[in-house]
């Protein structure tokens, strides 16, 4: 029997985006790319669109250039190992760990991602963040994550200029937005058009996506009101994506003439996604924000013997 100590963990989502979450305040866990896809393994493992790894900035050395910013880093990881650059409903559920940890509490928080710093809000009260009807876990207030400003490339003759995005015989234009991760943004007549998306769409041209992309499908439910399907990179499809539901409003926003940085008046969409509703702002400085729960449902200890040689 093994002696070695237990990994600790707990497992959350936001608006069913769902991750385990492992602290390792110190910086001392490594955790392999296979040690993750196994965490992550929804029939082997415990399961989860993602892992996000809690670390002291201090300790982690590519956040220690921020620590003067923020405290904590949060570390991501795809479903598959892979290391992500950001993760908007990952930011929420990381905030709401600190503060059942009694490592923050209600109000401003400021958070270390490979994208920067993104400033967040935890708000005291519930308020009406789930839709009509749903109760909020605990009663817990909403959280507001400061998604920084999105960069969309211009009109021109480069290959980014005209995406395209293919599933099966359907093909659609796509809007090239990065949140600090990319994603090709496609308007479709019905969100069933997406197919199953067990594996990527197809998007064109490859050399506007060099590293892949997440891929989103949008469809109207009303005035400044969406709704989207997602396949994230290294995860496939998933029931939220909070920088893929930012990227879908600042390309609504742009599709439908409306511009903060133009009009000098912030934006707000309403974004439904499968795992419940976000509300996304964009204000005339071009920052983003983006309102939603986020919600801690488990927590528990996994015997490192069970990873192997995957844990260091």
């Amino acid at each position: 029997m093994s002696t070695a100590p237990r990994l600790s963990f707990l497992k959350g989502h936001g608006t069913e985006n769902d991750f385990v979450i492992v602290p390792d305040l110190d910086g001392s866990l490594e955790l392999s790319a296979a040690a993750v896809a196994r965490i992550c393994d929804r029939r082997a493992g415990i399961g989860g669109d993602g892992l996000i790894r809690v670390v002291r900035a201090s300790a982690h050395p590519e956040a220690r250039a921020m620590a003067d910013q923020a405290e904590w880093f949060m570390d991501y990881r795809n479903s598959d190992g892979s290391i992500a650059e950001m993760c908007g409903n990952g930011v929420r559920v990381f905030a709401r760990y600190l503060q059942r940890a009694g490592l923050a509490e209600a109000g401003d928080l400021a958070v270390a991602t490979r994208a920067g710093v993104r400033r967040v809000h935890i708000a005291k009260d519930a308020g009406d963040a789930a839709r009509p009807g749903e109760a909020t876990a605990r009663s817990e207030g909403p959280i507001t994550v400061v998604m920084g400003e999105a960069t969309l490339p211009g009109p021109g003759p480069g290959p980014e200029a005209e995406i395209t995005v293919t599933v099966g015989e359907h093909s659609w234009p796509a809007r090239n937005v990065n949140m600090g991760n990319p994603h090709a943004v496609a308007f479709v007549d019905d969100l069933a058009q997406a197919g199953d998306l067990l594996a990527a769409p197809a998007v064109r041209p490859a050399s506007a996506y060099p590293h892949g992309t997440n891929v989103e499908f949008v469809v109207d439910r009303g005035p400044r009101h969406v709704a989207m399907r997602v396949h994230e990179r290294g995860s496939g499809e998933t029931r939220s994506c909070g920088t893929g539901a930012c990227a879908v409003m600042v390309a609504a926003a742009r599709r439908d003439g409306a511009d903060p940085a133009v009009t000098g008046h912030p934006v707000t969409y309403t974004v439904d996604v499968p795992g419940g509703r976000l509300v996304i702002s964009e204000r005339p400085d071009g920052t983003v924000e983006m309102t939603g729960p986020a919600v801690i449902v488990a927590e528990g200890e996994l015997d490192p013997a069970w990873l192997g040689t995957d844990l260091g």
